[in-house]
């Protein structure tokens, strides 16, 4: 078993406050019209101290940077502005395929009605127009002359 060391003698150092003679205190021009008040202050150790109250100086407003540079805003700019034209475009093209849809039933339904009248002329009712009808018989050709 080990023996146990003696004990060590312990010095106990307790602080003593250091008298500081505080620095003149700088003079503040003072408005005659406003003369600021002069206020007092009880120190924790009981002193005294007296003097003109100052008010706090306002810092200066600070100028708000960007945070996006302009690059990158006039890339979101062109972008906006391309889907805009896209958006046009698709509504153009929209308009020309329903345009195309439009001549083509149009074409359609004038090839329908003027085959009916051409068919209405051919196939047509017995009606004499007052012309000149011909009847074609049976015809023979020999050696290149019509026999008829």
């Amino acid at each position: 078993m080990a023996h146990p060391e003696p004990p060590v003698a312990v010095e106990v150092h307790q602080p003593h406050p250091i008298a500081v003679h505080p620095p003149a205190a700088s003079v503040v021009p003072v408005q005659p019209h406003a003369v600021p008040a002069v206020a007092s202050v009880v120190l924790p150790d009981g002193r005294v101290v007296t003097g003109y109250t100052i008010e706090p100086t306002k810092p200066e407003p600070i100028v708000a940077k960007l945070v996006v540079s302009r690059t990158a805003v006039n890339v979101a700019l062109g972008g906006v502005g391309f889907l805009a034209v896209c958006g046009g475009l698709l509504l153009l093209t929209t308009f020309i395929t329903a345009l195309t849809a439009l001549i083509t039933q149009l074409v359609t339904l004038a090839a329908v009605i003027f085959g009916g009248w051409i068919a209405l002329q051919v196939f047509g009712g017995n009606r004499d127009q007052g012309g000149t009808t011909v009847n074609i018989r049976k015809a023979v050709f020999k050696r290149n002359h019509f026999h008829g």
